[in-house]
């Protein structure tokens, strides 16, 4: 898979302080918005839970294990705050799955995927048949990652939620980041970021129609929902067999059904302990201030993926 570098490419000790500080300020802001609790779970920063997943995985290695060669890949994209962690926490706690976080070095750096040669090598040494992966900063790269022909039988979970709720989360724990992104892209700067990488000439032209210099923070969460769920039109993945569309408000409204239909999907037995952890509710859009042209698009687009995502039968 050919992309360009890291954006965050500045290397040695200067570089990892400067990611460090800005993951420390995140999680401050998180905490301070959302309360610790709310933090410890999404980032699972509980050990206990990961030794808990640890230790299945490895029984059932001992146990199952297949050979060597014979994974299957299965990536989790689409944008930040759009759910992905709550479907994981359940999908991920299957024995059958190896989970190879954002933050795995083997795989991960500084979440983005470091080169398809070691993606290759780390997936085909797995001895489960499904190896997981959540790299959402690579979601513009998806269908190459799918037509590698050195990883075949992949498949990937395109997670949406509902626009508004997504930007006033976006917001609480990253500030001002899609705003920031949104700026590069319309002064032709975006494709050092990955957030420009592979966007067509039209989503630049619509972020260009907006006074993103003026425009506020919560507006631009609700336009970057926009361009980036868009890439699910412009890389034709909605018309894909080996792409699932996820609703995170159709989870959560009936998690039973939506995970049994993912687990089927990637190739798992369904099991209740895999959606448990979801308290059955009916989402609502949240009352925020936005730019009520960004606003439109984003119901348009949402009301589009609806209908793909309902009208779509996968095996």
């Amino acid at each position: 898979m050919a992309r360009p570098p890291h954006p965050d490419a500045r290397e040695g000790a200067a570089g990892a302080l400067s990611h460090l500080g800005r993951k420390v300020v995140r999680h401050v802001r998180w905490a301070r918005t959302e309360g610790v609790g709310r933090l410890v779970e999404e980032d699972r920063l509980d050990p206990r839970e990961r030794l808990r997943t640890a230790w299945r995985a490895a029984r059932w290695r001992a146990r199952h294990g297949g050979a060597r060669g014979e994974a299957r890949p299965v990536y989790v994209v689409g944008l930040q705050r759009s759910g992905t962690n709550m479907l994981l926490r359940g999908v991920d706690a299957a024995p059958e799955v190896q989970a190879l976080g954002e933050g795995d070095r083997r795989v991960m750096r500084r979440y983005r995927l470091v080169d398809q040669a070691r993606l290759v090598r780390v997936v085909r040494a797995s001895r489960h048949p499904v190896v997981l992966l959540k790299p959402l900063c690579d979601s513009q790269h998806v269908d190459r990652l799918l037509d590698s022909p050195d990883l075949p039988g992949g498949r990937a979970l395109w997670v949406y939620r509902e626009p508004l709720a997504r930007a006033r989360s976006e917001v609480s724990k990253f500030g001002s980041s899609n705003l920031l992104a949104l700026q590069a892209i319309s002064t032709g700067h975006g494709t050092s970021l990955w957030q420009g990488e592979r966007l067509p000439a039209a989503s630049v032209d619509l972020v260009r129609t907006f006074d993103v210099e003026a425009m506020t923070p919560l507006t631009a969460a609700v336009l970057f929902w926009v361009v980036r769920n868009r890439l699910v039109l412009d890389l034709g993945l909605a018309q894909r067999e080996d792409v699932l569309l996820v609703s995170y408000d159709a989870v959560v409204a009936d998690p039973a059904v939506e995970v049994e239909k993912v687990c089927t999907f990637v190739g798992l037995a369904p099991d209740p302990a895999l959606w448990e952890h979801v308290e059955a509710r009916r989402t609502h859009p949240p009352r925020v201030d936005v730019d009520p042209a960004v606003l439109a698009l984003a119901h348009a687009l949402h009301a589009q993926l609806e209908e793909l995502r309902v009208a779509t039968v996968r095996p």
